[in-house]
């Protein structure tokens, strides 16, 4: 076996047995067993939890701004969920990038006229089948009506509800086509999966992200930050400026280490028996990957 398959082959093992639905398209049954809780921060920005990434809500007298959109068998909960909080429609979607427990309604919400946002990598990832190699899963491509109808390239301003939302891209980071979202004067951030609150984050590196990308990315976002900064994780408990840079520190620690053992030459298999982060495994290794699995993961996004 080539070393790079048995290198994949060993962190999809990991992977399955630190969370074999994490990234399982839901079926019905879990769905109606899946509450959606609604999270206020202020100014009528609300996060809302439930099955997949976080969602970022803006209400008010001009519609409903979405900030992903979880899974499609969720899409009921979710819109019922937001009715409790406005009687506009959902009026735009923005995708913070293009994995499926963030776009899987986008498909429900097309159909009903929602307007689909995201940067131009979005859409053409999901315009074709995509390979998640860290899963050994191919992910079919999208139905038209859930590719985003609007893209961009670098930036993008909205003007909703009385507030400027500002968008923009960061390239190689969690995958090649993430957007942070900062609506400036409520002084919220919703970063996508830049940012796993409290959990080691899972890097895609068939979507051309890399460590580097994530830390330089974490870095813009705590320079935008303030101590009442309010920051909507992709996955995790609403945070601050204070987690976000924990999770920085972490960040650059592990990379450090890892790339002092590949300098060493050790092999993934060594490096995991090494344990290099028994410090921060029972605070961040607890979630969807456990230490052994993001050893695995940092190992395949770390500049070779």
């Amino acid at each position: 076996m080539h070393y790079s398959q048995k290198i994949m082959g060993c962190i999809l093992g990991l992977l399955l047995a630190a969370s074999p639905m994490a990234f399982a398209k839901p079926q019905d049954d879990s769905a109606k067993e899946t509450h959606i809780e609604i999270i206020p921060i202020r100014d009528g920005i609300y996060m809302l939890t439930g099955q997949g990434g976080n969602i970022g809500l803006s209400i008010g007298t001009d519609g409903v701004f979405m900030i992903d959109d979880q899974f499609a068998p969720l899409t009921a909960k979710i819109k019922a969920a937001i009715a409790t909080l406005s009687d506009q429609p959902i009026r735009f979607v923005m995708n913070t990038h293009w994995h499926f427990d963030h776009t899987g309604g986008n498909e429900n919400l097309g159909r009903e006229g929602v307007v689909i946002v995201a940067h131009d990598h979005v859409r053409e990832r999901m315009s074709h089948d995509n390979f998640i190699t860290a899963f050994n899963k191919k992910i079919p491509a999208s139905p038209d009506i859930a590719l985003p109808a609007v893209t961009f390239n670098d930036r993008m301003t909205f003007h909703v509800n009385q507030r400027t939302i500002h968008i923009s891209h960061h390239r190689n980071a969690h995958t090649d086509g993430d957007s942070i979202v900062v609506f400036k004067k409520a002084n919220v951030i919703h970063t996508g999966d830049i940012f796993f609150n409290g959990l080691y984050p899972f890097i895609d590196a068939s979507s051309h992200g890399s460590i580097n990308g994530m830390i330089k990315t974490v870095e813009h976002i705590l320079s935008l930050a303030n101590a009442q900064t309010k920051i909507i994780p992709g996955h995790g408990p609403l945070a601050n400026k204070a987690d976000l840079a924990t999770y920085r520190d972490m960040l650059i620690t592990v990379r450090k280490r890892m790339q002092t053992l590949i300098d060493q030459g050790k092999t993934l298999d060594e490096i995991i028996a090494i344990k290099p982060n028994q410090d921060f495994d029972a605070t961040w290794g607890t979630g969807f990957l456990n230490p052994e699995a993001f050893l695995s993961v940092l190992y395949s996004v770390m500049p070779k």
